[in-house]
């Protein structure tokens, strides 16, 4: 008797433990960004690279991208892991109204305050706050293209109405800040608030 509730304890772990594999297995091909993302990817890791060299006060060993060439109704927004060399997780993210030109889909670029556009460049990002939009963190731009993110309070939040999964419209602007979904809010929070460095984000086109 005792060797049958040890078989039986046997194969209930053995269910357990590839059900696990599958979902981790399923979540892995979620975040793998495509071919043409990766390479866009990799074309900016060696200047976050460079930047985290001359400060020990980044975080080396994780880092945002957001690749404003993909449409908002799709995964743009990417966290790296610099050690690895992968994509651990992505999510959707809001670009600015002032950043919409006549043709959907083609974006225009602003540094300038009262713009409501995106600025492109390397973010350093700050202490959080509560702000009109809950948690929020600041953002101080590290390229002369952004360098006034802070007098434009630009900042990291989340807002109710950017969806959690992809589609094929386009969702809700910002006025310039990188805005994104409630719960990758919440799974970057915890990447945030855990680190001791701070954490480079960087917008590119």
């Amino acid at each position: 008797m005792k060797g049958f509730y040890l078989l039986v304890h046997f194969l209930l772990s053995f269910v357990v433990n590839a059900n696990v594999l599958t979902n981790a297995n399923e979540y892995r091909r979620d975040t793998i960004p495509t071919n043409a993302e990766m390479v866009r990817i990799e074309n900016q890791i060696e200047e976050v690279r460079e930047i985290i060299k001359t400060n020990v006060h980044y975080n080396a060993k994780i880092a945002f991208f957001v690749d404003m060439q993909i449409k908002s109704g799709k995964f743009r927004f990417f966290v790296y892991d610099l050690i690895k060399g992968e994509v651990i997780d992505k999510g959707l993210v809001a670009h600015g109204s002032g950043s919409e030109t006549n043709i959907k889909g083609n974006l225009k670029f602003s540094n300038e305050p009262n713009s409501r556009s995106t600025s492109l460049g390397r973010y350093s990002i700050g202490k959080s706050y509560k702000g009109m939009f809950g948690k929020a963190y600041k953002l101080s731009g590290l390229d002369a293209t952004n360098n006034n993110a802070e007098k434009r309070a630009i900042v990291l939040h989340s807002y109710s109405a950017v969806p959690s999964q992809e589609q094929d419209y386009y969702i809700s602007n910002s006025q310039g800040c990188p805005m994104i979904n409630e719960d990758f809010f919440k799974r970057l929070e915890k990447i945030i608030d855990s680190s001791k460095s701070k954490i480079i984000l960087n917008i590119y086109y």
